[in-house]
């Protein structure tokens, strides 16, 4: 493993979506975006409903999800995200989450929903 890098884990209440080694992890806590390198100190954050999180996999690239909730924990050496629930932004369309969320009343789950989806599509374009 490079030095540069840490192990990541995703877990969704329902599925373990990613296990791997990143250099760079943000994000979307109820503190605001939160970036991680390699030897962050520990910290336990708060995801935002409506969230997002962008992981720059050491091999694979920038990835990005959709998350709804849940906890981030940091130690020297690992990253945990515990979501509620997430999704891979991969296949996710930013103008129809943009049109759903237009639709969608601030603060509801579709609105959060929606809003998360747009986001991490945004960010997987980058």
């Amino acid at each position: 493993m490079a030095e540069k890098s840490f192990h990541v884990e995703v877990v969704a209440a329902d599925d373990k979506l990613y296990s791997g080694e990143a250099t760079f992890v943000i994000a979307e806590t109820t503190s605001g975006e939160l970036g991680v390198l390699a030897n962050h100190e520990p910290l336990l954050g708060q995801l935002v409903p409506g969230g997002f999180v962008v992981i720059d996999d050491e091999n694979e690239g920038r990835r990005s999800l959709a998350v709804q909730g849940g906890f981030l924990s940091v130690t020297g050496e690992t990253v945990t995200i515990l979501a509620e629930s997430a999704q891979w932004a991969d296949g996710i369309d930013a103008a129809a989450e943009k049109a759903a969320m237009e639709q969608a009343e601030p603060g509801s789950d579709e609105y959060n929903r929606a809003h998360s989806r747009m986001v991490a599509a945004e960010h997987a374009s980058k």
